[in-house]
């Protein structure tokens, strides 16, 4: 009997691959689990933050591979394009494709039935995995992946699994119970839940009454250039990394260009490959669109890493149309409900450089309260691949790590 499961992981292995993620798809439930046994894995929230992650870990020298079902390449295709293609990092995209083999749920026929039309569309190249033969192909591509900085996607046929126990279900698989791996579940949190109640919530609603904000972006990012020195920064798109630049340029500054909400997770994919003290400057428009970046950030929780999540109640570079931190929504306990541990909020010059300034152990989130406006500053004079050389010189002349658990 194949087992392509253990054939698929012997290919990885020989291509050097050093970074997963993932998210859970049934038909691929026992090649998941090899993945995690076998390589740094990295438990996603959507398939998108998983290709900021894996863009951090390929500027840090890694060869990251993602695991996913078909639905969600439409949760991916943006990201895939205006980050990981426009700075021309190496993605290898493992693609469950579901609505072509025996399918029985309806909801997966449009996107599964479609995908080589959408990935064609959207100029991505993929290989069709449905058989054994399909195999040869993997090795070929997947090597073109790292030595041209590419994207592939392989889309693998729920029917290569069917003669293996990932295609067993319900009491057939009970049945099995010796011969297939058993599925690796978090029973417990890996730190106690957060014990806040109604009236620390409501405290921090109080406080928040009487912490006006005093600078704009652009103020604060004058103030903390200083703490910035010597460290690996991934800002946000649009405007704020145009005024890092103005302010603070150096060859460490990753500037977002495109892919909006995906700066914490690209920050996130350095830390954890890199020995490097990591920066993210992100907005709060952009932390409430992948809100799931944080949840990520503290199941790690990386001692090298900072997010400043600027919060000045608008979307800055479109028009400053409000955000729902001006009525609803408190970002430092949103990091807190999410679990980060080590959460600031501050408004005032001498909050926010304590809070720079302080003992990071841990990860760290600061909420930084702001007043909206934007500096007119021309665009940053720099292509997406010297931005990409910059910051890879910079990571290189740092030994590669990776933090676990």
């Amino acid at each position: 009997m194949r087992d392509p499961e253990n054939e698929l992981i012997a290919i990885l292995e020989k291509q050097r691959i050093d970074f997963t993620a993932s998210l859970p798809c049934e038909k691929i439930k026992v090649l998941l689990e090899k993945v995690e046994e076998a390589f740094f894995h990295v438990p996603l929230t959507r398939e998108e933050e998983g290709v900021g992650i894996c863009a951090g870990a390929a500027l840090a020298g890694r060869r990251p591979a993602i695991f996913v079902q078909s639905s969600g390449i439409g949760n991916m295709i943006n990201a895939l394009l205006s980050l990981t293609g426009l700075y021309r990092l190496p993605l290898a995209v493992f693609v469950s494709q579901r609505g072509i083999h025996k399918e029985k749920i309806a909801a997966q026929f449009p996107m599964g039935q479609r995908l080589p039309m959408i990935l064609k569309g959207a100029g991505i190249p993929h290989s069709i995995v449905a058989k054994a033969d399909d195999f040869k192909n993997i090795e070929k591509n997947l090597a073109k992946v790292y030595s041209d900085n590419a994207i592939h996607a392989f889309l693998l046929s729920p029917a290569i699994w069917e003669e293996t126990c990932g295609s067993i279900t319900g009491t057939e698989q009970r049945g099995h119970a010796t011969t297939c791996p058993p599925s690796r579940r978090i029973t417990s949190p890996p730190y106690a839940p957060c014990a806040a109640g109604k009236a620390e919530a409501d405290e921090y609603c109080d406080k928040k009454n009487y912490r006006r904000p005093r600078f704009t972006r652009f103020d604060i990012l004058a103030l903390v250039a200083p703490y910035l020195d010597s460290k690996a920064v991934v800002c946000n798109l649009g405007f704020p990394s145009k005024e890092l630049f103005y302010v603070k340029h150096q060859p460490s500054n990753f500037y977002m260009l495109g892919s909006m909400g995906m700066a914490t997770s690209l920050g996130l994919g350095i830390a954890l490959t890199s020995h490097k003290k990591v920066v993210v400057i992100d907005g709060d428009g952009s932390l409430l669109m992948n809100p799931g970046s944080l949840a990520t950030a503290a199941h790690f929780s990386p001692g090298n890493l900072m997010i400043l999540g600027i919060d000045n109640g608008s979307y800055g570079s479109t028009g400053d149309q409000p955000t729902l931190t001006r009525s609803c929504v408190d970002l430092e306990l949103m990091a807190k409900g999410l679990g980060i541990k080590s959460t600031r909020k501050v408004s005032g010059r001498k909050s926010l450089l304590d809070a720079m300034k302080g003992h990071h152990e841990n990860l760290s989130f600061i909420h930084i309260l702001a007043v909206p406006g934007n500096k007119d500053l021309p665009a940053i004079p720099l292509n997406p691949g010297e931005i990409k050389q910059q910051v890879q010189d910079f990571l290189s002349q740092d030994e590669l790590c990776t933090h676990r658990q």
